[in-house]
């Protein structure tokens, strides 16, 4: 069998990710925190990039050549100035982009420092600390005190043992002790605790003084306190079942996390990407550019092109500010086109959404994302980048976009309904149950099913858990 070579030519299509391209789908997915920082992070690092002040009229294009790229740049022209260019702060840029060890004089102006601004909650630790300095401890008592602080979780749990405090500190096991015990009369109460049980009798003593029953009940029944089984505690602590409420309704009171007060924890700030009022009947979609840098070219570097020599570091100065020139008009463009996509994929959601944006959750579509891409032409990964940290406010409030899509649950008469919406049958029914005799997962099916949604058991308690909604077992009450 001979060997033979052949060249042949075959045409195929194949996508091939430019830097352009990258660049679009990476700003696509960042969320509005995201876009700023690495908008702020350009605009230090390209001197060819400005930012434009919202007072400027809109700009003219015009083309600009560097060797044999043509590149559109925005122009505007200002009257009283000379060579028609924009006024520009050369004291700025000289102090940032001028040479290595030149100082410019600018003048100052005495401003509140940013301390004086700024606030801040006390923290867990500090609180703590602050009582123990005020406490009469000796220095090697604060000294192990210190130390179980430090030790502290966020709920206000001790995560070491007493043996490792002791062996920091080279002290005695009881010595660590006595000081963890003077920690547990602090505030809050039941601070510093090892587990569930020291941390519950740790309040008891402050909230409740000396009660034996409530004590036993901790010590012997958490199980049984947990499921909400009264008559066995009854049973087993041999009093009667209104001794036993009346201590449930005091422990019931007492704080499992006492730490989480002080937690460092911060909300979040939810700032939309895009707004949708209702103006008559119809809706309106307006992005929010509020706080978003409006960008540009700067002209500067036509005249720095001008005197550049006609050498090997001229050519590398012209190589340069043609880099940051396609740069600076790559961002640019990609932001724009950013802009269009949450547009246009927002309106598609509200087209779509219309019955819901007019009579509520009960009224919202089940959706997949297949939906959307094919009614504005784009991939199913582009819309899923879209939706992924973007925020809508709507008359309805607020909504990350990826909210609108959801599977759908079938009714009686052949329709579907959105999970969402069955999410929120299910929260109305138990928000309005007889919280003495709480409807279970079999009963919710046939509540549902009356009203015409056919779902099941499993279902029900797949979605009761998803909205952090407890069984009927424990969420049933005896007084």
């Amino acid at each position: 069998m001979a060997l033979e070579l052949k060249q042949s030519l075959k045409l195929t299509q194949q996508l091939i990710m430019t830097p352009q391209l990258q660049q679009a789908i990476k700003l696509l997915q960042l969320s509005r925190i995201e876009l700023v920082n690495a908008i702020t992070e350009e605009l230090q690092e390209n001197p060819l990039l400005e930012e434009k002040s919202y007072e400027e009229e809109p700009e003219s294009e015009t083309v600009t050549e560097i060797d044999d790229m043509k590149v559109k740049v925005g122009t505007q022209e200002v009257t009283g100035e000379k060579d028609g260019r924009e006024d520009f702060d050369w004291d700025s840029y000289l102090e940032d982009y001028g040479p290595m060890g030149a100082t410019y004089s600018r003048e100052y102006v005495e401003r509140p420092s940013m301390e004086n601004m700024l606030t801040r909650g006390s923290s867990l630790s500090g609180h703590l600390l602050w009582q123990l300095n005020l406490s009469r401890f000796t220095e090697t008592e604060k000294r192990v005190g210190r130390q179980i602080i430090g030790n502290l979780d966020s709920n206000g749990y001790l995560a070491a043992t007493l043996e490792e405090v002791a062996s920091i500190e080279k002290v005695d096991v009881n010595f660590v002790e006595n000081v963890l015990k003077k920690i547990h009369e602090f505030d809050p109460p039941g601070i510093a605790a090892r587990d569930l049980k020291e941390c519950l009798l740790s309040q008891v003593k402050v909230i409740a003084g000396s009660n034996s029953l409530i004590e036993k009940i901790i010590q012997e029944n958490l199980k049984e306190l947990e499921t909400k089984n009264y008559n066995n505690i009854a049973k087993r602590q041999k009093v009667t079942i209104g001794d036993v409420l009346e201590a449930v309704q005091v422990i019931n009171k007492l704080d499992p996390k006492p730490g989480r007060l002080y937690s460092d924890e911060k909300p979040q700030y939810i700032t939309p990407d895009v707004f949708v009022f209702k103006v008559g009947d119809e809706y309106r979609i307006v992005l929010n550019e509020d706080g978003l840098p409006r960008l540009k070219v700067s002209n500067l570097y036509k005249e720095v092109l001008g005197n550049v020599a006609n050498n090997s570091e001229g050519k590398n100065c012209k190589e340069y500010i043609k880099e940051r020139l396609q740069s600076a008009t790559w961002l640019i463009k990609s932001i724009q086109q950013r802009q269009k996509t949450i547009y246009r994929v927002t309106e598609s959601l509200v087209k779509y959404q219309r019955e819901f944006f007019d009579k509520g959750i009960n009224y919202l579509k089940p959706m997949v994302l297949r939906d959307i891409a094919d009614d504005v032409e784009m991939h199913e990964s582009t819309i899923s980048r879209v939706t992924t940290n973007k925020y809508m406010h709507t008359p309805r409030g607020i909504f990350e976009l990826k909210y609108f899509f959801n599977s759908g649950i079938n009714r009686t008469n052949g329709d579907s309904i959105a999970s969402e919406s069955v999410k929120e049958a299910i929260r109305k029914i138990i928000d309005n149950e007889d919280t003495l005799k709480p409807y279970n997962d079999s009963q919710l099916v046939g509540i549902l099913e009356k009203s015409g949604i056919s779902i099941a058991r499993r279902t029900v308690a797949k979605y009761r858990e998803m909205m952090g909604i407890l069984s009927s077992s424990k969420r049933k009450k005896y007084f």
